[in-house]
This record gives structure tokens, sequence and C-alpha cells, in this order.
């Protein structure tokens, strides 16, 4: 039955994303499309479950990077059909409690959008063979994650809530990618198949603590295990629904998913028994502590939610097949029951207006259907017979005494640890049943309690009648997913377990007898546990303490900043240099081979004048530097001289790109100028100018030299071979454009991606400073909009000219000079030169072009270029060329590769035009008081 591709159930998630959108303002609209995807991720879990669970394990590879192994392998086998169980079939039934719990004035929208992203990634990294792209979805669920648990954007606690979840996941993401870089050397490899092959290898190599450390701390602070903790509470800040899906099947539970898939590979080490099961157990106690002192009923589940997440590590820590396979179990059983309970206290929020057990007395009698299922699933909690809850714990309190039985100190610890930590559940789950639904009458509600609406119920529903089936039919209900689970965990070594409800009279049942009266006695006395928990335990505000070290960092930031930023350009230029040279110059030094080549022989007459031309124009732009616009026109000789240079030594293009860049830097300084007076200061010390003499000098010494020893690198020329297999492998004769477009097409894209980023950025501080208040624009110079007849009459048709030309260049590129890259220059300068020349009204008026979607558009059209491999099997942006034979017209050859270099083009032309566009622009804004052409006030000389 398998012939569903894995993809697709991530992709439903991460392209659904875009479907709430389509909605509109209806909020019924854009719930139905993410319930219909999430539905249909459901529907896909299910058609590819029966291979699964008859043993297949199913694995589909698309080749993205070979050379680095890190291609898009996705593996479903037991543990993801788990895990792809609980991330579709809970995210459907909270889509449809959101629907009903979020107010009409919240952006539901967003919401969708949001968990949808998240379901997505999520589904993601639970399917990833390849640990890198497991790395990279697991960030992805912390970026997601941090965006809907900061949901309420203007509460000031839900952005410093959803901060910190961000600051912990993510510093634990990235030891997690150094944990994975490690492994995967140590395995030989990065997909799991080779990874999982490797286990003894990778448990005798001498990095194995270093891997094992790092990989944990990932583990740690995404399933909030002591100390990083802290941040799970904190996020209760976000939505019901939220804090329902996040809290109990996916985001805290991706922790305990790498511990279960790297279980294989890491466990069976004394360093892994000791560090995971202490860590758990200390997590356990902890968490149920705390859980059982907290008024608000999210904060207590929040607790709760810590506590058991430590005992699924616990189990795991533990090293055994059977605590392995118990582990497995209790994941799904508090997913199941704390989904359930997240969802009854957002119905009580819902209907009550609080969540605070000091006034929510009574609602038994207010809201009776909602209380059973409430008491219900917090029973499962507790681990009360003939609920889920109740197996698993079982099996918890039974591996402890085999595990414990091994040692000595041991033998008696983990039982004793998890006896109380099963009181301390007991005792919390009594208080939440008792004070919220008896212990007398509601106290100051702003809402008299009623039941909510029917469909708001159903989720509910549907999750405690799931706790009841699997807690009387273990078997017939999750024994075979648990089974495949197990298998996925301990490959070869699944052991047999028993999931019946009666064991007989077993030591786990008398820990479990013990438990239960022990909540109760504890539960009877806590009134007193309670003042001696208020004044000896307090918690601490840890949300705080989070703010005021960000406050703290970014005041010393300000500070920093401060004592550097003096608003001399001189300065920043002389720091940057200094910089550039202490970096280059440090790795030339210290470099194990410092070889220079030989000259290869004299260089003839025409090169000489242009490289003395070149030096002349340099000296002038010297000479010249504080008339500023004599500088400008000397700099652009210069660049001019190195084109020349470049035709000269049969690069042309070299040649043609850098004439278009000198171009387009020329017009950008122009623009630039604009701005600043047209001398520099006079005053200068005489120690400023040695400073500055000497800057030069060893910026020239280090470009020079390193230029110099890059030609000595290799004796062996790289251009005859590309020069033989351009033709024949891309279909193309010019080898500088196939290098680019074939087999540098990444770097290319990578490259183009930044220049997109550089452009955004610039026009964003651009039109910052566009909109700044008119106090702070005095003193700069502003022109009157006046542009000459001639230059502007004579400007326009050459727009037309230059588009040709661009075309006729992008055209070309793969056989012979040109390019998207200098084809989007071109096709830039022209369109700067209408700006220059007739005003940017003028121009706008003509040309209804929005560049950011140009600039996206480039950059997708690249990347889409590159996806277009995996139709026939190849590794990202491979390409693929052809001829077609048309009736009339001949043989017409193809190549994929026009669509990225038209990628390429699309993107230089919104990147250049954003940029100097937007510059213009805000040179012809009138602000202030205007002033000639020529004239300067001392607050622009003084900021020059």
């Amino acid at each position: 039955m398998h012939d569903l591709p894995l993809i697709v159930l991530p992709l439903l998630g991460l392209a659904g994303a875009l479907l709430p959108a389509l909605g509109g303002k209806d909020a019924r609209v854009s719930a139905r499309l993410a319930g219909a995807v999430v539905l249909a991720g459901l529907f896909a879990a299910i058609w590819l479950a029966p291979s699964v669970l008859g043993g297949a394990v199913l694995v589909e590879r698309w080749a993205w990077l070979p050379g680095a192994d890190l291609n898009l392998a996705l593996r479903l086998d037991g543990l993801s059909l788990l895990f792809t169980f609980l991330i579709q079939g809970i995210g459907l039934l909270i889509v449809l409690y959101a629907h009903y719990y979020l107010p009409a004035v919240a952006p539901q929208r967003r919401f969708y959008a949001l968990f949808l992203l998240f379901a997505g990634a999520m589904q993601g990294m639970v399917l990833a063979e390849n640990l890198l792209v497991l790395v990279v979805f697991w960030e992805l669920t912390s970026i997601s994650s941090f965006l809907l648990i900061g949901y309420w954007t203007l509460d000031p606690a839900a952005r410093q809530s959803a901060r910190l979840a961000l600051t912990v996941t993510g510093a634990g993401g990235l030891a997690l990618l150094a944990g994975v870089l490690l492994l995967g050397e140590a395995a030989g490899g990065y997909d799991l198949t080779t990874v999982l092959a490797s286990a003894e290898a990778v448990r005798a190599d001498p990095r194995y603590p270093w891997i094992l450390g790092l990989v944990l701390t990932g583990v740690f602070t995404k399933s909030a295990q002591f100390p990083f903790h802290f941040w799970l509470p904190r996020a209760m800040a976000a939505p019901t629904p939220v804090s329902a899906y996040l809290h109990s099947a996916t985001m805290v539970k991706a922790g305990v998913f790498l511990l279960a898939r790297l279980f294989p590979v890491l466990a069976g080490t004394e360093a892994w028994l000791v560090t995971v099961t202490s860590v758990g157990a200390v997590t356990l106690l902890f968490g149920a502590f705390f859980a059982l002192f907290k008024h608000d009923i999210k904060g207590l589940l929040a607790y709760s939610t810590v506590s058991h997440l430590g005992l699924i590590t616990m189990l795991f820590g533990m090293g055994t097949p059977t605590s392995a396979v118990a582990a497995l179990f209790h994941i799904a059983n508090h997913a199941v029951f704390k989904a359930s309970l997240f969802m009854a206290a957002g119905i009580i929020d819902h209907e009550s207006g609080s969540r605070d057990m000091r006034k929510l007395n009574g609602l038994f009698w207010r809201m009776p259907y909602t209380a059973v299922l409430a008491m219900v699933a917090a029973g499962a909690m507790a681990g009360v017979p003939l609920l889920n809850g109740f197996l698993s714990k079982e099996m918890f309190f039974a591996e402890t005494l085999q595990s414990g039985s091994e040692a000595g100190v041991r033998g008696i610890l983990l039982p004793l640890a998890a006896t109380l930590s099963g009181v301390l559940a007991v005792a919390y789950s009594l208080r939440f049943i008792h004070d919220v639904f008896f212990n007398g009458e509601p106290v100051g509600l702003p809402r008299e309690p009623h039941e909510p609406p029917r469909w708001m119920k159903l989720p509910v529903e549907l999750l405690v009648a799931l706790c009841l089936l699997v807690g009387i039919a273990p078997a017939w209900t999750v024994a075979p997913f648990l089974a495949a689970a197990a298998e996925a965990v301990v490959p070869g070594r699944a052991p047999h377990f028993d999931l019946a409800v009666w064991h007989g009279l077993t030591p786990a049942l008398f820990m479990s007898v013990t438990a239960m009266a022990g909540g109760v006695a504890l539960y009877a006395g806590r009134r007193g546990i309670f003042r001696v928990h208020d004044r000896y335990f307090p918690e601490p505000d840890v949300l705080q303490w989070f703010v005021r070290a960000e406050r703290g960092l970014a005041a010393g930031a300000a500070r920093l900043l401060g004592a550097w930023e003096n608003r001399s350009l001189q300065r920043y230029v002389a720091v940057l240099v200094v910089a550039a040279v202490a970096l280059a110059g440090g790795g030339y030094l210290t470099a194990a081979v410092l070889a220079l080549p030989a000259m290869g022989g004299r260089p003839d007459l025409p090169t000489l004048l242009l490289a003395g031309a070149i030096l002349v124009a340099a000296l002038a732009t010297v000479a010249y530097q504080r008339r500023r616009l004599d500088a400008l026109v000397w700099l652009g000789v210069v660049g001019l001289g190195v084109s020349l240079l470049f035709v000269r030594l049969a690069a042309p293009d070299l040649a043609l790109t850098m004439l278009a860049v000198e171009v387009v830097s020329v017009v950008l300084l122009l623009l630039a100028l604009f701005f600043l007076p047209q001398s520099a200061p006079v005053e200068s010390s005489r120690a400023r100018r040695g400073r500055d003499a000497l800057l030069a000098a060893a910026a020239g010494v280090t470009v020079g030299g390193l230029v110099w020893a890059g030609l000595g690198v290799s004796t062996v020329a790289i251009g005859p071979d590309f020069l033989a297999r351009t033709v024949a492998e891309t279909g193309g004769a010019n080898a500088v454009n196939t290098i680019l477009v074939d087999y540098r097409a990444f770097d290319t894209l990578g490259e183009i991606t930044v220049l997109g980023i550089a452009a955004l950025g610039a026009f964003a501080m651009l039109r910052g400073f566009a909109l700044a208040p008119a106090r702070e624009l005095q003193g700069l110079r502003w022109a009157r909009d006046a542009h000459p007849l001639i230059l502007s009459t004579l400007s326009r048709p050459l727009l037309p000219l230059a588009a040709l030309v661009s075309v006729f260049l992008l055209l070309r590129g793969h056989n012979a000079p040109g390019g998207g890259f200098v084809a989007g220059l071109v096709m830039g300068v022209a369109l700067i030169l209408q700006y220059l020349a007739s005003g940017g009204r003028w121009v706008r008026g003509r040309l209804q072009v929005r560049y950011r979607v140009v600039l996206a558009a480039g950059l997708g059209l690249a990347t889409a270029s590159g996806l277009l491999s995996w139709l026939w099997a190849a590794p990202f942006l491979t390409s693929a060329h052809g001829h077609w034979h048309l009736p009339g017209l001949g043989d017409i050859h193809w190549n994929t590769t026009l669509l990225f270099d038209l990628g390429v083009y699309l993107t230089v032309i919104a990147s250049v035009t954003l940029i100097l566009a937007e510059l213009g622009r805000l040179g012809q804004k009138r602000i202030g008081r205007r002033r000639p052409y020529g004239t300067t006030s001392p607050a622009t000389e003084e900021r020059a």
C-alpha cells in the first residue's frame, strides 16, 4: 500500500500555512482550511500505517548536496508513525477546539498559519532520516513555537515568555547541531541508517562524551529538563490551544523523541545511565513538587508536564529495552490525557473568566459534563486503574524496581523517587479536582460558569474516551503501535510486553497503592504543607531574571556602541580596515606554506601602460580626495582601467561585470554625495594623516600580498579542464557562466540571497531616514526638483534600448560573455538613469513596479529552478539541457540554467534599483528650509 510519498506529510503543514490567508476575514473559512490540511495529514498517516505496522521501514531520499552528505531523506518507522498520529490526530482536534476558543477579535488567520507551520516542522523532524535535516526542522519548531507563544503580541508577558523559550531552546539547538556534526563524523555519515549501523563505533569513539553532552543539552532544553525547565511554565502565556498542542503532543516531546531516536546509538554506557537517569529523576520530583502549589490551572498542568517529561527521560536513562517501551507508552498516554486537560482548563477559563483555583469552586454543579470529562483525564494523570495513565505508570514502577535491583544505592533511590513522584501526582490531581469542581461556591468570578458549545467539548470527549479505551483494552488499541515503535527504538531487541490491566499482586501494584494512599494523605494535610512551602520554598521568578538580563545586555551594548559611535566616518572606516588587515594578514602570516610564485614572464607594453594608468588614477584619487566630486571621477577611472586590464588579460566576462559594477558604484556615490558637502573638512592633524597613510599602506600590502601568494597556490591550471567539460556537461560554451550557474550554482544562490537581504536592509534604513522627524534632517542640502529638459528627453529612449541590451546579455550568457548578473546591472543602471534624469515621480507614474515583489520573484525562481532537478532524481540545482526540433524553426537548444540566470537577473535589478531609487527619492524630499546647491550648514560640516 505504500504508494504515497513521505514528503507529503511535512509539506502539507509547511505549504498549508499559506492557506488560511485565503479565508479572508471569515475565521470559519480559515479554520476549515486548516482543519482540511491536518485531516489530509491524518489520512496520509492512516494510508501508510499498514506497511509500517507490518514491519516495513519506509525510507525515501532526494539528493540535495551529496558531497556534504546533506540529502533530503525521510524515514517512516514505528517510532515516527506513533508521533505522526499524535501530531496529526491531536492537531485536528486542536483546530476544532481553537475555532470555538479564540475570540472573534483575535487574528485567527495568523493563528492557523503559525499552527500549520509548526505542525509541518514537527512532522518533518520526526520523519527526518538525515540528522542534519532533523536539526533544520528542530530549529524551525523553535521559531514557530516562539511565534505561537507570543501570539498575544500586545501582552508584554507573552512577548517575554516567547523570547525566553526561544533563547533556551535556540541555545540547545546550537548545542545539538554541534553534537550531530560530531556524531556524523564518528559514524561516517549523517543518515540514520548509517548512524544506527555504527552504534558500537560511536560509543567507542573518544569524542563520545562530547557527542553525548551536546546532544543531551539539546534534548534537555527542548523537553524542559532540570535545570532548563523554567521556560515551559512561563510559556503558558500562550493561548490554551497552543498550550494543549505544544506541551502535550509536540514541542516538548521533541526532546524525548530524539532520546528515543538515538537510543540504539548513545545508550548502553555508564555516562548515559548516570546523566539521563539523574536528570530525569530530579525533573520528575521537582516538577511534581511545584505543581502541587500552583493556583493557576495551566500552571499546575505545566509543572505536571515537566514532571511527566522527567519520568519519560528517566525511563530512557535506565537503558533497558523494557524501560524504553515503557517510555514510549507513557509518551502516548501523556499526550492524550494532557491535551484533554489543557482543553478542559481552557473551557473553564472561557466560560468562567478565570483559571485561579482559589476562585473556581463548586463548578461540578454548574458545568457537570465538563467536570466529569476533566476528572477522568485528571484520574489518568494520577494513575487511577482502568485509565491509560495507570498502565504506563505501573510499568514505570516495575522498571525502577528491576533497574534498581542491579545496583546498591540506585536500588533504593530509583523506586523511592518513583513512589514519591506518584504520591505528588495523586496529590496535585486531587487538588485540581477538588478545588475546581467542589470545595464550596465560586468566589469573585467575572461571569457565571456554564457549559460550552457542543462542538467545543467534542475534542475533550474523544481524548477522554481514548483514555478509557486504552486503559481497559490496551492490547486491542495501542499494542500494535507500541510494538512497531519499540522495534524502531531497540531494533532486534524489542522485548515481549504484556499490557493486561491486571498482573496480580506485584511490587509495582503495591507501589501504586502506596502512591494513591500517600497522595490522598498529602492532600488532606495540604494547609500546613502550603504554609511551609510559601515560607521556605518560594519559587524564583525566572522570567523577571531573564527580563533584567535582557535589559542589562541591551544597556551594555548601548554603552559599548556609545563608546565607538561618534558619527565619524573616518573612525568607522579605520576600524573596518584594521579588522580586515588583521584577519587577512594574520591568516597569511600563520599559513603553513608561504611560497610565493615566480614571475611567469615580462608583461607587454599595453599591459604596462594600463597598469601605469591605474596607478596614476589611484594617486590622483588620493591627491584630490578632499574635493569629493573630483575624487569620485578619478575613482571611476581606476575602475575603468581595471576593466580594460581584464580585457587585455582575455577575461571579457570579468571586464563586462567590472564595468557595470563600476557604473552602479559611481551612481551610488553620486547620490550619496548629494547629502555631503562638496569638500571634506580642511582641518586634519598630522597624526591623523599619518594614521590614514599607515592604514592605507597596510591594506595595500596585505591585499597585494594575498593576491601574489594566491597566484602560487596551485601549479595545475583548472581552466582547460572546465573548457573541456563545460559543453558536454552543461550545454554552454562560456565556462565562466557555467561555473556560476552550474558547477557552483549553490554558491551563487547564496550570494544573491545575501544581496537581496542587504538590499532590503538598506531600503529599510533609507526609508526610516526618510520618515525621520524634520529636526533630525536639518542641515542637509536639498536641491530643487528640477530635471534638465534635454537630459530627460534624451534619456527616455535609452530605457527600451538598455532593456534590449540586458535581455541580449542574459540570453547569450551561457555561450558568450554576459549572464544574469551583468544583464541585471545594465537594466538597473538604465532604470536609475531615468530616476536621475526625470525624477522618481515620472518613473513611478510610468513604471508600476514593486521592486520588493521582483526581488522575491527572483529568489523564488532561482530556488525553484534548483528544485526542478528533483523531477529527474538529481541533486539540488543540477541543470538539464537538450534540443527541441520544431517545424519551421529548426533546432532550438534549451537549458534549465536559463531559469536560474533569470532569477539572478531579477534579483540584481530589484536590489540595485531598490537602494538607488530610495536614495534618489530621499534626495528629492523637501524638509525644512531649502538651501541652494553648493551651500552647507555648520551641522552638515560637523556631520561630514
